[in-house]
């Protein structure tokens, strides 16, 4: 019943050979990675005049100058991120560059910086797109967190569905955003200068008063504020190889792509904040509700524009859950994240990943409550920081491997790794009492929770190597006298069948039982005596009611009194049953004892599975 379920959610599994038709193409490519970085219009002008909005009027004039500037820093950060695609068709973006141009830490870094970029991207996303809906239904503020919990558990669904049915799910809204956006920003322009009509803005009762003076400290902190516009341009390069061949010229036509549509609506969107005065609230309508008000009143393209805007916030996710399970299938193919990052499920995306980018995003939403603001400082910080390593590692790799025109290439990095590093700084500088702290104490938390996974890694290989082994002098036929131990709650078909099952592989059998019930224990005493058998039973009673430790402990002297050519085997009496409510109503305590003896050297392990369906009768 569960695979029937799980097939309905998740999809029929496909095999490993249908890989080749998970890609995406160019247009499918585009509507994934550009749902991150195009729905950032819809929160960073706003973001921006949070921060300007205490000149007064003069707000609006300088957020076009702080536009202005991000979309300077878009156009260079594009271009290095091209040269990425060209020198790493394999993937892993900055993390792979700093890594195998600079060092591994610094690849460790650049690879912490982007893991927390692609959490937040989740939690900040999903959390604004509510924030978008409630701007239409205010009475959904009130049940924010679990809204953002529940879209978040619903993208988890559709991702590990795999890439090319989340892609075609997730393309229709990402492309409505883009178009009606694009048609709000012309026929915005068109209203206002054609048409000459000058609305009155949403907000025209607030009164706009300047409570502090013009200050390099104010411009700068508005720009690291509308830095998150750039966030999710790392993705293509990070995800190279899920493009369909030829996959570096697909990523790179998506890369130009994607620029061209950030410059148009984070600049379109801007210019509307600026001449319909759009004025930034806590809890209020958003910047672009109030810009679409100002255009088309409450019209039907006004709840296109709000709902499209929800939808894309919420596709943004999307961005995060391309980049973050490749990201950490190339960081766990290096030792420095759990192995089963590289596993694929069943629909051959790596699920792992998915459900772990989805858990600790929902965590990160419950702790900061869904509020946009608060986790927008966390934000940029980790994103920048791999786009500067990124370009370092990427100025090495020219001057290192010197490829036609790597001056050319190198000039190009070398600016992105400045302009990027300056931009570091100045989020850090400024966002660092709002939270970017946190940022900076969790990126050494990770790079060491990493190189602790790295030296286990190496530890386990280095235990398992068979590299100092004769094989040819190994001999397989060494000869082991077992000592077999079967614990047993009482005297019943399943005990019986075990120790017939165990007296099988050899005639040193134990039956352990350790009761907590005299009566039981002196009733299994007495029918014992009626199986009159050689097998030897151990049976204890516990006056504390613990069954588990004294089992164990039992166990581990009877280990400890063994040869060196004995081995003591532990068959576990276990009944199947196959109603699927079973599972539910046993203790499972055969579970615990099995994981407890593992540990030990000398103790092998082993099930004897009993189904009472199948087996009526014993032999």
């Amino acid at each position: 019943m569960m695979k029937k379920f799980s097939d309905v959610l998740l999809g029929e599994p496909l095999s490993s050979e249908q890989g080749k038709n998970e890609k995406y193409n160019i247009p499918f490519g585009l509507a994934i990675m550009a749902s991150d970085a195009v729905s950032s219009v819809a929160y960073a002008a706003q973001e921006i005049l949070f921060v300007l909005i205490v000149l007064g009027a003069a707000a609006y004039q300088w957020l076009t100058w702080t536009a202005f500037m991000i979309i300077g820093l878009l156009i260079i950060l594009t271009i290095s991120y091209i040269q990425i695609i060209r020198a790493y068709p394999q993937g892993g973006g900055a993390y792979k560059v700093a890594k195998e141009n600079i060092s591994d830490k610094a690849g460790l870094v650049a690879g912490a910086g982007l893991i927390i970029d692609y959490l937040l991207t989740v939690a900040v996303s999903a959390s604004a797109g509510v924030d978008a809906i409630a701007s239409a239904f205010p009475n959904i503020q009130r049940h924010k967190v679990l809204f953002v919990v529940v879209i978040i558990v619903i993208l988890t669904i559709l991702n590990l569905r795999g890439i090319s049915e989340s892609s075609k799910i997730f393309a229709i809204p990402t492309y409505i955003f883009i178009f009606s956006m694009i048609f709000m920003i012309i026929y915005g322009l068109f209203k206002y200068f054609i048409l000459g009509i000058h609305p009155v803005p949403a907000m025209h009762n607030v009164h706009l008063r300047a409570t502090e003076g013009l200050s390099i400290f104010l411009i700068l902190r508005a720009f690291s504020s509308g830095c998150s516009a750039l966030t999710g341009l790392e993705s293509v390069s990070n995800s190279v190889p899920n493009f369909q061949e030829p996959s570096q010229r697909n990523a790179k036509i998506v890369m130009v792509l994607l620029a061209i549509l950030i410059f148009f609506i984070f600049g379109g969107s801007s210019i509307l904040a600026i001449y319909y005065t759009a004025v930034p609230l806590e809890n209020g309508p958003t910047v672009i509700a109030q810009i679409a008000t100002g255009i088309f009143q409450h019209g039907f393209m006004f709840y296109v524009i709000q709902f499209s805007t929800a939808i894309i916030l919420l596709m943004a996710c999307n961005t995060a859950y391309t980049g973050f399970p490749m990201l950490m299938y190339i960081v766990a193919k290096d030792g420095y994240a759990p192995r089963q990052f590289t596993t694929r499920g069943k629909r051959l995306s790596f699920s792992f990943g998915i459900g772990s980018l989805s858990f600790i995003a929902c965590l990160l939403v419950i702790i900061f409550r869904a509020d946009t603001h608060r986790l927008i400082p966390l934000y940029a910080i980790g994103v920048f920081t791999s786009f500067t390593l990124g370009q370092f590692g990427m100025v090495k790799h020219w001057i290192k491997d010197k490829e036609k025109d790597w001056r050319k290439s190198a000039l190009i990095n070398g600016l992105g790794a400045a302009v990027s590093l300056l931009t570091t700084i100045i989020i850090l500088v400024e966002k660092f009492s709002q939270g970017a702290f946190i940022v900076v104490i969790l990126i050494p938390i990770i790079i060491l929770t990493q190189l602790r996974i790295r030296a286990h890694y190496d530890k386990v290989a280095k235990g398992l190597s068979i590299s100092d082994i004769n094989l040819k002098g190994l001999d397989l036929k060494t000869k082991y006298t077992h000592i077999i131990v079967v614990p047993i709650a009482s005297l019943n078909k399943a005990a019986i069948s075990t120790l017939q099952y165990a007296y099988s592989i050899s005639d040193n059998v134990i039956a352990l039982n350790i009761s907590a019930d005299m009566e039981a224990l002196e009733k299994l005493k007495r029918r014992w005596k009626e199986l009159d058998t050689d097998i030897i039973l151990v049976a204890k009673y516990s006056p504390y009611r613990t069954i588990v430790t004294p089992l164990l402990d039992n166990i581990e002297l009877i280990a400890k009194a063994a040869g060196a050519e004995e081995k003591i085997m532990v068959i576990l009496p276990e009944f199947m049953s196959h109603e699927y409510w079973g599972e539910v109503l046993h203790n499972h305590t055969s579970l615990i004892i099995r994981e407890a003896l593992l540990r030990h050297h000398n103790i092998v392990v082993s099930t004897f599975p009993y189904h009472l369906e199948n087996q009526d009768n014993l032999k």
